[in-house]
């Protein structure tokens, strides 16, 4: 069954082009809610090897080189199946009004204009938005529905096809797929410096992709199989994986956002639509982390052991480095986009120990920061922005956003407690396992990097209090001349947007609480990978 979320998300996306706009909306929620249900039901299944990288379907594609459609699963890949569908479902929600965004408008006082704001001369203006809190984009959007919701579930797709590929060239022409929809989402539909945004993430992608071509062509001619299993078996030279590892891991390691190469990150977290930026984090930088796992760290285990130390010297730095930067952020999804880049880097450190709990760990931290950062995003792009037109953090904080927006602010506030680690949080479950894995293996990087969870302790409260809960300014007061919010004409959040927010935060509360859930199915699954030291 767990083949069927690629077919199903397929077929959505070619039935986008040839249906009217008015069922756009629907085609996507019910392709999305489909491939959400499978991998429920898959999770729950007790006849599957979840061990092992089991085969599901193997059909020869081109037997002259070797290429088979092969598909497979495991713990590692259904927990990445598992949380793609979860943030593709909220991810539709958080557009469910694209198709109809042109028909509302928000009602904002004048005192500086920010963007997307103009003054009238009774110091009101009525401005349609979008799904990405443009009004100058909302009738593009409406009229380009059909396409918005295609590219969305082509990135699903592809996705899906990353994460239980099992043969070699394969994954990599799902990887690659995933490429060209990102580009158009944010170049069309984005917002702040689109267009560089969108060509930023694409060439990085592509530079990124390049170097696992590389590595794949030379795990090809030497091995002369594309079969991931079998590549896993078979002994290359500890001369070939001194240089392949570096390649491939890095290469996939780019969409991982791995420093110094995350600079594509942020910017394009913050030009991207409000869903566009739900699926990079909560999706797309999982790819990357999953192929250094699956491909890189399983294929050239020597090669893995010689530069495991390098791997977890650039995680920590990635992780205090985007802390402190996040920290000095005045855009709000600016310190968002710095915040993924630092929970990645805690993936990047549990792969980085080589033992079960740290691996075990990075996989449990993909799935949950998954969730957080989607729901992050879904807040500051969609709840906040749409409503607001500004993200800039000293313009918010004259709003009194907890009053105007009672229900975004508790979500903020769920979101805020997850991302810092707060026990009873997925969050929590994934930062301490794989911490107690850096233990074993790299003490002093426990110690550093605890600094670093500080700093996001410390810029995920400035955010949230600056956002919500500053109360420093009276309401309808003008100070040096920032925009003040007439809190009565601010549209409520919508009743898709309440759902997608609710299916995001039972996520990391459920695996918060129970963690069981994910970890049986991951802990065997990475027990049975080849890199493993001895004894971890």
């Amino acid at each position: 069954m767990i083949a069927w979320t690629i077919y199903i998300t397929f077929a959505g996306a070619v039935l986008l082009l040839f249906l009217p706009r008015a069922f756009s909306r629907w085609i996507a929620l019910l392709t999305t809610t489909g491939t959400f249900a499978i991998s429920l039901a898959t999770f729950f299944c007790h006849d599957l090897d979840l061990a092992h990288f089991t085969t599901i379907v193997r059909v020869p594609w081109v037997p002259a080189l070797g290429m088979n459609y092969h598909l497979a699963v495991d713990g590692i890949s259904l927990t990445l199946v598992l949380v793609t569908s979860i943030t593709a479902v909220s991810s539709v929600l958080f557009s469910w009004d694209v198709a109809n965004s042109a028909s509302g408008g928000q009602l904002l006082q004048s005192g500086n204009n920010p963007p997307h704001q103009s003054a009238s001369r009774s110091g009101w203006v009525t401005q349609p938005v979008d799904a990405t809190g443009c009004p100058s984009a909302a009738k593009r959007v409406d009229q380009r529905s059909n396409e918005f919701f295609f590219w969305l579930l082509l990135v699903v797709g592809g996705s899906f096809g990353v994460f239980l590929s099992a043969d070699l060239f394969l994954l990599f022409v799902f990887y690659e797929l995933v490429i060209v929809p990102k580009y158009f989402l944010i170049a069309i539909w984005g917002s702040t410096n689109k267009e560089y945004g969108a060509m930023k993430l694409t060439l990085y992608s592509f530079f990124g992709g390049a170097l696992v071509f590389i590595g794949i062509i030379a795990a090809y001619v030497t091995a002369g199989s594309l079969d991931l299993n079998e590549l896993a078996q078979f002994r290359f030279t500890p001369q070939l994986q001194s240089w392949a590892f570096p390649v491939l891991f890095i290469g996939f390691a780019v969409l991982a956002g791995i420093w110094p190469l995350h600079t594509w990150a942020p910017t394009g977290h913050v030009a991207a639509p409000t869903a566009g930026s739900m699926l990079l984090a909560g999706i797309v930088m999982k790819l990357g982390a999953y192929g250094g796992l699956r491909v890189a760290m399983n294929l050239f285990p020597q090669g893995f052991q010689m530069w495991s130390s390098w791997i977890a010297i650039l995680a920590v730095i990635g992780i205090v480095y985007a802390a402190a930067v996040a920290l000095r952020q005045r855009d709000l999804k600016f310190v968002i986009g710095y915040s993924s880049v630092s929970h990645m880097g805690f993936v990047l450190l549990g792969l980085a120990t080589a033992n079960v709990l740290g691996v075990s760990g990075a996989v449990l931290q993909m799935f949950s920061h998954g969730v957080i950062g989607a729901l992050l995003f879904a807040v500051a792009g969609r709840m906040i922005y749409r409503r607001t037109h500004t993200r800039d953090l000293d313009e918010l904080s004259l709003m009194e956003l907890n009053r105007a927006l009672p229900f975004a602010s508790f979500v903020f506030v769920i979101a805020s407690a997850a991302s810092m680690g707060i026990p009873g949080f997925s969050g929590f479950a994934a930062e301490i396992t794989i911490l107690i894995g850096v233990w074993k293996t790299f003490p002093i990087a426990v110690w550093i990097t605890g600094a670093g969870m500080v700093l996001v302790a410390a810029f995920t409260l400035r955010a949230l209090k600056r956002s919500f809960f500053d109360t420093a300014v009276e309401e309808g007061q003008n100070v040096k001349g920032v925009t003040t919010l007439n809190r009565e004409a601010l549209e409520p959040i919508t009743v898709p947007e309440k759902l997608g927010a609710v299916l995001l935060m039972f996520a990391t509360l459920a695996i918060g609480i129970y963690p069981k859930f994910l970890l049986d199915r991951i802990v065997p699954a990475v027990e049975a990978m080849r890199f493993l030291k001895t004894g971890g």
